[in-house]
């Protein structure tokens, strides 16, 4: 954890990489009390995507092919 006064933040913000980059936490001060913390965020992570195959794998087959309820729809409303 490293401490800074609020001069030191506003003289650093120009390069904030140097500033912030070697500690993960900052504790800005002003007169000596805390007024803000600054901590480095969490990298996001990836959704895991299924491959298409995988998906294609996990869906239910269909027993009876299509040409054959169509028909079999048309023939049920006349």
């Amino acid at each position: 954890m490293k401490t800074i006064t609020i001069r030191e933040a506003r003289e650093g913000l120009s390069h904030p990489e140097q500033l912030f980059a070697t500690d993960d936490e900052v504790i800005v001060t002003r007169r000596g009390e805390p007024v803000a913390r600054i901590l480095p965020i969490k990298p996001a992570t990836k959704p895991k995507i299924r491959s298409l195959a995988a998906f294609r794998a996990s869906q239910p087959f269909q027993g009876i092919p299509s040409e054959v309820l169509i028909a079999e729809d048309r023939e049920d409303r006349c």
